[in-house]
C-alpha cells in the first residue's frame, strides 16, 4: 500500500491512512506501507537546503530531504501501534534499497527483501519511508519526481506482493481529465503499455517509472482514492480486483480490449521549425546532438523534403520553458548547421488517443483527423506509435478536442 503526499498532509489524515491499513491487516493480509512526506514538506526542505547554499552538496541535499519520508513513517507506525497493529518504521537504508550513487535522481540496483519478509511473516505491518535508498558509498540517495511510486513497486516486487495499490487523491484512472470533460469514465483496468503512454503524455496518476518498473517485474498496479472512509471500502480480494480503483496489468489479463482506452493531453508545449535545412547525411544528427547537450528534451519531429531535393524543413517541439535556450543553441550554430530561417511558436499543446486496440483496428487515425476538422482544429504536427496517436494544436482549442474526440470515440459516460 503506497500513499502519497496528500494523503499523509496532516495528523487527520494520517489516522485515516492507518484505517485503512487496519482494515487490510484484519482481513488477513501481510501489509507493506511506503509513504510520501507531508505535502509541501519536501518543498521547504528544497527551500532550506537552497538558502544554506547556492549549489548544495548533492550528498547533502539528499540527506535533507529525504527527511520527509522519515518523519511520516514514524508518524504512521506510532499512530497503528496506537490502534493496536504491530507495525515498525524502516528507512530506505535499513532494508536496504541500494540504488547508484546519482543524488538526487538515483537508480534502484537492488533490494534484499528477506528481512521484510521475515517481518511481514510474523505479523508485523512494515511502514517504509518512500523517495530514499543507499548508495554503494553507505549515503542516503533519493530517487527523484515520483521516487515513492517507484519504491513502492520495487519493494512490492522484492517481496512478491500480490499485490500494489497506489492510494493517490483520485480514485482511478478515467478516459481523459475530469476536469474539462465532465462525462469520463473510471477505467477499471488498464494495460501496462496504455499506462505508460498516458503517463508519460500528461496523465499525472502514476509515473512512467513506476509504470515500467511494474510492467518488468509482473507487479499488478491498482489506483485507489485514499480519501474513501476505510469503514466503505471492502478489504483487497486477489480474485476480484475491478471493484474499486483501476487494476493495471498485462493486456492478457484484460477481457475486451477497447479500440481507444483513453485520451491524454500535454500543455506548454512549443514547436520549432527550421526553414530550408541542407539535405544531406549528419545534419539532423548534428541539430538535436546539440539539444541533447544542452539538456533540452525533443519530443514530436517532423521533416519534410522540399521538390528540389537539396533542402529540407526540420520541425520539432520542446518545453515551453525550454524554447529560449533552444533558439540560442540554434542560432549560435546557424552556420555550422546551414539553415535559412528559425521559426518558433508557443503555446501549443499535445493531444494524443491512446489505446492497445489500434494495433488491429483501421481507421482510427483517419476518425481523429475528421473529428477535430469538423471543429475547425487545425493539426500542426503528427506523431504515432503502435498504440498512440498523437497531434500538436493551438493550446486554445485543447477543451475543444478533448471534448470532441472523447464523444467521437464513444468515451462518453451516458
Amino acid at each position: 500500500m503506497k500513499f502519497g503526499g496528500t494523503s499523509v498532509a496532516d495528523m487527520e489524515k494520517i489516522a485515516n491512512v492507518a484505517r485503512h491499513v487496519k482494515r487490510e491487516v484484519e482481513a488477513g493480509h501481510q501489509v507493506a506501507v511506503i509513504v510520501s512526506a507531508m505535502a509541501g514538506h519536501t518543498n521547504q526542505l528544497v527551500a532550506w537546503t537552497n538558502e544554506a547554499a547556492r549549489d548544495p552538496d548533492r550528498g547533502e541535499y539528499d540527506a535533507v530531504v529525504s527527511a520527509g519520508e522519515q518523519i511520516t513513517s514514524g508518524l504512521l507506525a506510532l499512530t497503528l501501534q496506537g490502534m493496536g497493529v504491530a507495525a515498525r518504521s524502516w528507512l530506505g537504508w535499513q532494508i536496504p534499497l541500494s540504488t547508484n550513487e546519482m543524488h538526487g535522481s538515483a537508480r534502484i540496483i537492488d533490494i534484499d527483501g528477506s528481512m521484510l519478509g521475515t517481518r511481514l511473516d510474523s505479523g508485523e505491518v512494515a511502514v517504509i519511508a518512500g523517495f530514499q535508498g543507499i548508495g554503494a558509498d553507505g549515503r542516503i540517495t533519493t530517487l527523484g519526481r515520483g521516487g515513492s511510486d517507484t519504491s513502492a513497486v520495487a519493494i512490492a516486487a522484492a517481496v512478491k506482493a500480490d499485490l500494489c495499490d497506489i492510494y493517490t487523491d483520485v480514485d482511478g484512472v478515467y478516459t481523459t481529465d475530469p476536469r474539462i470533460v465532465s462525462k469520463v469514465r473510471r477505467l477499471s483496468r488498464i494495460s501496462y503499455e496504455e499506462m505508460l503512454e498516458m503517463a508519460s503524455l500528461g496523465a499525472k496518476v502514476l509515473q512512467t517509472r513506476s509504470v515500467r518498473m511494474a510492467m518488468v517485474n509482473g507487479v499488478r498496479l491498482r489506483v485507489r482514492s485514499s480519501f474513501i472512509r476505510p469503514e466503505d471500502a471492502e478489504p483487497v480480494d486477489i480474485n476480484n480486483l475491478q471493484d474499486q480503483g483501476t487494476l493495471v496489468c498485462d493486456e492478457e489479463d484484460i477481457m475486451e480490449q477497447h479500440i481507444v482506452s483513453g485520451i491524454a493531453y500535454e500543455k506548454d508545449e512549443a514547436k520549432v521549425t527550421l526553414v530550408k535545412v541542407r539535405d544531406k547525411p549528419g545534419v539532423s544528427a548534428r541539430i538535436f546532438g546539440l539539444l541533447a547537450d544542452a539538456n533540452i528534451t525533443v519530443d514530436v519531429i517532423v521533416q519534410n523534403v522540399s521538390e528540389d531535393g537539396r533542402n529540407t524543413d526540420v520541425t520539432f517541439t520542446v518545453p515551453e520553458a525550454d524554447l529560449r535556450r533552444t533558439l540560442d543553441v540554434l542560432e549560435r550554430q546557424r552556420d555550422e548547421i546551414g539553415y535559412g530561417e528559425l521559426v518558433s511558436s508557443s503555446d501549443m499543446v499535445k493531444i494524443s488517443v491512446v489505446g492497445a486496440g489500434m494495433r488491429t483496428h483501421a481507421g482510427v487515425a483517419a476518425q481523429m483527423f475528421s473529428a477535430l476538422a469538423e471543429n475547425n482544429i487545425n493539426i500542426q504536427a503528427i506523431t504515432t506509435s503502435e498504440i498512440k496517436i498523437s497531434v500538436l494544436i493551438d493550446a486554445n482549442f485543447t477543451e475543444l478536442a478533448l471534448r470532441t474526440l472523447h464523444t467521437s470515440y464513444g468515451l462518453d459516460q451516458t
